[in-house]
């Protein structure tokens, strides 16, 4: 069985408490299947929320996780299924507009979850998990 952990410098790692590593991978590809932690609006480099606007947040945490699937050898095509948690329900329509730009002109959208739940951390207004497909190595 062959099993691999993806890393990218081009989305954010964050430890769980000051000075920690966080206790996961960004994503683990088994076999032509890739299994993304979630993510979030944090940028890669200084590992800040971006913004408190709640479309730029979910702008970057598509990104990010773009990032990630792209490092495991997929692509937003090869995106199969997002599970979405938002802190409000007041965000619904404005997720559903980003979420459509970003992945409007490919074949499919991805199937999808979107749930309302409490944030891990403050300001967080969004967090994206998914399972893609691997098109190469």
């Amino acid at each position: 069985m062959n099993i691999r952990s993806v890393s990218t410098h081009g989305a954010p790692t964050v430890g769980f408490s000051s000075g920690t590593k966080a206790p996961l991978s960004q994503a683990v590809v088994h076999g032509s299947t890739v299994y993304c932690s979630g993510t979030g609006p944090l940028d890669p480099e200084t590992r800040t929320i971006v913004s408190e606007d709640f479309e730029a947040q979910a702008e970057q945490t598509l990104r990010n996780l773009l990032a990630v699937v792209e490092a495991a050898g997929g692509g937003k095509e090869t995106i199969l299924k997002c599970n979405c948690y938002l802190r409000s329900g007041a965000y619904f329509p404005a997720f559903n507009a980003v979420y459509r730009r970003f992945f409007e002109g490919l074949p499919h959208f991805p199937a999808r979850t979107t749930v309302i739940a409490a944030a891990h951390r403050d300001g967080v207004l969004v967090e994206i998990e998914c399972v893609a497909a691997v098109t190469e190595g």
